[in-house]
């Protein structure tokens, strides 16, 4: 079953980035990652697939907010700007974390280096914002994806 979820992420993925053209390459490429996501990522729970949809709009809404806010600090330098790096604690799996991760860094003003010892390193732009608490709930949403 995780084997033809992933072809149907990565099947939906090509279709999407490539407007469904190269479908003889497409299908290549697509068994090609579903292979590989398998070997390097093992499937120990299955996703939920309610949950991973439930969490799309507030995605959707927190990168449309943080691309102004990032925005309004290029353009007016007396909006606060303390970059820096903080770590923060997350108890997910290490796929969970890797999700979690790739999710923050999609988002403006947030950049995730790596993760060690159940934490995450994050570079935010403004080390004042409460990105702890942010990242925990984002976390939380994440692990109910995740199971």
């Amino acid at each position: 079953m995780a084997a033809a979820r992933r072809l149907v992420l990565f099947a939906a993925l090509w279709f999407v980035l490539t407007d469904g053209e190269g479908a003889a390459l497409g299908a290549v490429v697509v068994l090609a990652a579903s292979w590989l996501s398998l070997r390097l990522l093992p499937t120990t729970r299955p996703l939920r697939m309610s949950a991973l949809l439930a969490i799309v709009p507030g995605f959707v809404w927190r990168s449309l907010l943080g691309g102004v806010d990032v925005a309004r600090r290029a353009l007016d330098p007396r909006l606060p700007l303390d970059p820096g790096w903080i770590e923060i604690p997350v108890d997910l799996t290490d796929g969970g974390r890797v999700a979690l991760g790739g999710e923050l860094s999609l988002m403006p003003g947030t950049l995730v280096a790596g993760s060690a010892n159940g934490r995450l390193l994050v570079h935010v732009l403004d080390r004042q914002q409460d990105t702890v608490s942010a990242v925990r709930n984002e976390a939380m949403r994440m692990g109910k994806v995740a199971g």
